[in-house]
């Protein structure tokens, strides 16, 4: 491999310190521990900037703390997020235009997660056709907290394979020691490289293409997109072996961790990757997994609590633009009974919201009389005693607010939107 002498001079030219403030100005994000906006950066940075150049190009920049952030897991827990100041994502980002190139095309081909021009779905593709190809086994690697736990020495032994440039090594690996901030409380850092500046995911990349190299060697048949990796054999003994060799050169080589809990050789059609999972045929087809489905709902519950008292137009305005995200993501899935299903319980979940929008009584008879149902059936209907989601599902309330009434008020048919994807692809 070619190592890349002087490159801190590239880092900080004109050209791609502009580049690099384009494309933090369009992410937006939060402020840092500094708080100030991009606005206000750009302002200080018309002034503060060629000093700033020259601490970098002396080596003496000392990056600022990043703010902690913790955001909720989708499936429970606590994910760790570092948000640095504006000035140091815009310099992160410029190391990251200047190193991408350089190690990108080294990568492993079956490496996927913040890579130019490959995506989650390319990596669920690989998967379908590592399946198709007999490997029914899976070993489902889950990385314990990789992110929180990046060994600085062991990532910067893999840098300075190809980097000459001392004053570069250097800043990097200040960026990696950089304060966390919480609570107005900073404490020093000696592993990890929390997720939220540009830097990480391609010191990620860095750090995990041993791994790729490694199961390449040994003519493993994976899948890994950022720290998911999945791993495809023929029998569950292998798949046992992988998993246990596997953690070994993880622990040794890269002092990471196997979560055992999270961790399984299982048949593909029991596990998922990114959202999807594969039904049991030799020519195995995609479907969404149940977890996905779970999430989608939640959100969907969240939003129709808070919509009680809104137009129904409204509604289904704002669950259009969550559900059309949810599918473009999803539209891979060839199994559509998951959207059928889903279907039918969204326009039940708007039934009970109508039916609770109608509240008394003598209301629910009137709008039942108004929308075609028969005086004696409406009055019993209206006085059931029943609760909302119970009428939602009931007879009478399917004749009132049939579905080409939902579809009126811009209620999106997920199974049609899903038809239209899968014709685009």
């Amino acid at each position: 491999m070619s190592s890349m002498p002087m490159v801190l001079e590239a880092v900080v030219c004109r050209e791609n310190m502009q580049r690099a403030w384009q494309r933090v100005r369009s992410n937006r994000g939060a402020a840092g521990v500094d708080g100030r906006t991009i606005d206000q950066t750009a302002e200080r940075l018309r002034d503060d900037w060629p000093r700033i150049r020259g601490e970098l190009l002396a080596g003496r920049y000392q990056p600022q703390p990043v703010r902690r952030v913790d955001i909720p897991k989708p499936d429970g827990g606590m994910r760790m997020l570092g948000i640095p100041t504006v000035t140091d994502r815009l310099i992160q980002q410029a190391i990251a235009q200047v190193l991408q190139p350089h190690f990108d095309p080294t990568f492993s081909a079956s490496s996927f997660g913040y890579r130019p021009g490959r995506s989650a779905k390319d990596a669920v593709k690989r998967v379908r056709d590592h399946i198709a190809a007999g490997n029914r086994w899976m070993v489902d690697m889950d990385l314990a907290k990789f992110f929180d736990r990046v060994n600085h020495d062991v990532l910067m032994a893999r840098l300075a394979r190809r980097i000459e440039d001392k004053r570069l090594l250097g800043l990097i690996r200040r960026y990696l020691q950089a304060g966390l901030m919480a609570g107005g409380l900073v404490s020093p850092r000696r592993e990890g490289t929390p997720q939220g500046g540009p830097l990480s995911p391609l010191l990620s990349n860095i750090l995990l293409d041993d791994l790729d190299k490694a199961l390449e060697r040994r003519g493993h048949a994976f899948v890994r997109y950022a720290d998911d990796c999945s791993i495809f054999v023929r029998s569950k003994r292998s798949g046992e072996r992988v998993l246990a060799s596997v953690g070994r050169f993880l622990e040794q080589r890269l002092r990471l961790q196997v979560n055992q809990a999270k961790s399984a050789v299982a048949r593909p059609w029991e596990r998922s990757f990114l959202g999807y999972t594969v039904t049991w045929h030799h020519q195995p087809r995609l479907k969404v997994a149940p977890h996905a489905v779970l999430r989608c709902r939640q959100k969907i519950k969240t939003m129709l609590r808070a919509a009680r008292g809104r137009r129904l137009d409204r509604v289904c305005s704002d669950l259009r633009r969550v559900l059309i995200g949810w599918l473009n993501y999803l539209s891979l899935a060839e199994v559509r009974s998951t959207f059928e299903v889903l279907d039918g319980w969204l326009r039940r979940r708007l039934r009970a919201i109508i039916w609770r929008q109608w509240k008394r009584p003598a209301t629910r008879r009137r709008r039942l009389i108004e929308r075609g149902l028969d005086a004696d059936r409406a009055w019993k209907s209206a006085v059931n005693g029943r609760r909302p989601w119970w009428n939602a599902g009931a007879s009478h309330m399917n004749q009132a607010i049939p579905t080409r009434f939902l579809r009126s008020t811009g209620l999106v048919s997920l199974v049609e939107e899903h038809r239209k994807l899968s014709c685009a692809y």
